[in-house]
C-alpha cells in the first residue's frame, strides 16, 4: 500500500504545534506496520536531503515554476518537498512584522496543492491523505476515482479564498463556494472519501451548530464517513525512564519510593531554576499556545486564587501578546508562587511535566490534545475541560475513584478552573491516592500504534471496493 501524505508541517523540518507532531507520529508508525508513505511537505526552506532527486511538475501558470525534491532526512526519512517562489518564508503561516498572516496565504497553499495534485498523478499512490485546509484543495484537481482522505486537525482554521478561486481551482472548483466565498475545508469535507478527525468526541462536537464553527450542515451530511481517530505522542520522546532532558530518570515500574524521589529531584531542580518556592502546595503546570481556544486568558484571571489554593503555577507558552504581558506581570507579583517563560522551549516542557504535581490544560475547545498525554506519561495529573480529545482521554478521579485518570472541570470558565485546581491541591495531597493515580495515568500506551491500525484497516476499507458513502 502507498499513501501520499500531505501535510504543511512535520517534526522536525517544520512545526508550530501539534499538526507536525501529530504528522511525524503517524508517518513513523504507518512506515513501521509496513505501508509506503511519502510525506509531502511546502519548501519554505532549503531542507538539506542526501540522494535527492528533483522533477518538475507540470502546474497552471498561475502555480508559478513548482519542482519536487525527494530525498532523505537524517530524522524524517524520505521526504517529497515541493518548491515554490511563494512559500519560502521564515515562518509558514505568520509575518513576523507585525504577527498577522502573510497576506498572500491562500494563494500560496492553494498554489501547493495543486502541486501536491500534479505529483500524485505521477506517482499514483493507493491513497491521498489530506491534512488540515493547507492541503484541502488538493481535491479540486484530481479525478474522483483516486481514494481520499482529509483530516481535520483544527476546524477553527478553515482556508478561506475570494470567490474569485473558483475558476482556478480545477473541475471541482465549485465545490468550494461556501457562503459567498471558497472555503478550502469545506470543499474537502464534500470530496473525500473518508474524513477523519483528530479524536471521537471532536467529531461529534463539529456536527453539532455549537461546534461546527459554520461547516456543521456539511459536516453532518457526511454521516458515517466521518469518523474521530485519537492522536498519539512519540513515547520514545516522551519518556520519563530514558529522558536526557531531566536531572533524575524515572518510569512506571519504578518503585513507589523511586517514583517519590524522581519527581521530587526534578521538582527541586525546576524551582532552582524558574526562582519558585518549594512549598507550600502542589506544583501546576502548563504548557500551552496563548489563544482564546486554549484557554490561557482564563488561567491569568483567576491566578490570585490558583495561588491561594494554595499551589504553585509554572507556564510555558506564547501567542496573545495582552496574555503575556499580564502572565509577565503576575509572575513579578507572585514572585515564588508564579513562574512564566515566554515561548516555545520543548527541553523546558520536558522538565515541567518531570517536575509538576498536575498539568492545567483549560481549554474551550480541543480537538485532540497532546499535553495531556505528555504530562501522563511523566505522572503528572491533569486537570482538563470536559472538551474534544480531553474527554477521550481523561476520566475524572473524583466521579471514578479506581479508574479516574485526572480532575475534569464541570465547566469551561475561570469558576471551573479554581474548582479543578481545588480537586486537584485535594488529591495531591492525599499522598497515598495520588500515588495510586500517578501509576495508573503512567501505564496507559499513548504511542502511536493503535491508531495507526486504526488508519491502516481505514485506508484498507477504501481499497477493498466502490465506495457506497459518497
Amino acid at each position: 500500500m502507498h499513501v501520499l501524505f500531505a501535510t504543511a508541517e512535520v517534526e522536525p523540518l517544520v512545526s508550530t504545534g501539534g499538526l507536525a507532531a501529530a504528522s511525524a507520529g503517524l508517518v513513523a508508525a504507518l512506515r513501521r506496520d509496513g505501508i509506503t508513505v511519502s510525506p509531502v511537505v511546502p519548501g519554505y526552506s532549503q531542507w538539506a536531503l542526501t540522494n535527492e532527486t528533483v522533477t518538475v511538475l507540470d502546474v497552471p501558470a498561475w502555480v508559478g515554476p513548482a519542482t519536487v525534491r525527494v530525498g532523505n532526512h537524517p530524522v524524517a526519512g524520505e521526504v517529497h518537498v515541493i518548491d515554490i517562489d511563494s512559500l519560502r518564508r521564515p515562518h509558514p503561516y505568520v509575518d513576523p512584522a507585525n504577527g498577522g498572516g502573510w497576506r498572500d496565504n491562500d494563494h500560496r497553499f492553494f498554489a501547493w496543492s495543486c502541486a501536491v495534485a500534479a505529483w500524485a498523478r505521477v506517482i499514483e499512490p493507493d491513497i491521498v491523505h489530506l491534512n488540515d485546509w493547507h492541503a484541502a484543495t488538493v481535491l479540486a484537481h484530481l479525478d474522483r476515482s483516486q481514494r481520499s482522505v482529509f483530516s481535520i486537525h483544527n476546524l477553527a482554521h478553515q482556508g478561506w479564498g475570494d470567490p474569485g478561486w473558483e475558476s482556478l481551482l480545477g473541475f471541482e472548483g465549485a465545490t468550494y463556494r461556501w457562503s459567498n466565498s471558497i472555503n478550502a475545508m469545506a470543499g474537502a469535507i464534500a470530496l473525500a472519501d473518508r474524513v477523519v478527525t483528530v479524536s471521537p468526541r471532536y467529531a461529534a462536537e463539529i456536527c453539532t451548530d455549537e461546534g461546527g464553527m459554520g461547516l456543521a450542515p456539511r459536516l453532518r451530511a457526511r454521516g458515517d464517513a466521518l469518523v474521530g481517530i485519537l492522536n498519539g505522542i512519540d513515547t520514545d520522546d516522551w519518556d520519563p525512564g530514558l529522558d536526557p532532558e531531566i536531572v533524575s530518570t524515572y518510569g512506571s515500574l519504578s518503585s513507589a519510593s523511586d517514583l517519590i524521589a524522581g519527581k521530587a529531584a526534578n521538582q527541586a531542580a525546576l524551582c532552582a531554576e524558574l526562582a519558585l518556592d518549594e512549598g507550600p502546595g502542589p506544583l501546576v503546570v502548563s504548557v500551552s499556545r496563548f489563544d482564546h481556544q486554549k484557554g490561557i486568558d482564563m488561567v491569568a484571571e483567576v491566578t490570585p486564587l490558583i495561588v491561594g489554593a494554595p499551589a504553585r503555577l509554572a507556564l510555558l507558552g506564547s501567542g496573545d501578546r495582552h496574555t503575556e504581558a499580564v502572565l509577565a506581570e503576575l509572575a513579578e507579583r507572585f514572585g515564588g508562587r508564579v513562574a512564566f517563560r515566554q515561548g516555545y522551549d520543548a527541553a523546558l516542557a520536558h522538565r515541567m511535566f518531570a517536575a509538576g504535581d498536575l498539568a492545567l490544560i483549560p481549554s474551550r475547545f480541543e480537538p485532540c490534545g497532546l499535553t495531556q498525554m505528555q504530562a501522563m506519561r511523566y505522572g503528572t495529573i491533569p486537570i482538563v475541560t470536559d472538551v474534544g480529545g480531553l474527554h477521550d482521554t481523561v476520566i475524572d478521579v473524583d466521579s471514578f475513584g479506581r479508574t479516574g485518570t485526572g480532575i475534569v472541570m464541570a465547566a469551561v470558565s475561570p469558576a471551573g478552573i479554581v474548582d479543578g485546581v481545588h480537586r486537584g491541591v485535594r488529591l495531591a495531597t492525599n499522598k497515598a491516592r495520588m500515588a495510586r493515580t500517578r501509576r495508573r495515568v503512567m501505564k496507559i500506551d499513548w504511542s502511536w500504534a493503535a491508531p495507526a491500525r486504526q488508519y491502516r484497516r481505514l485506508y484498507e476499507g477504501l481499497m477493498s471496493g466502490p465506495d457506497s458513502l459518497r
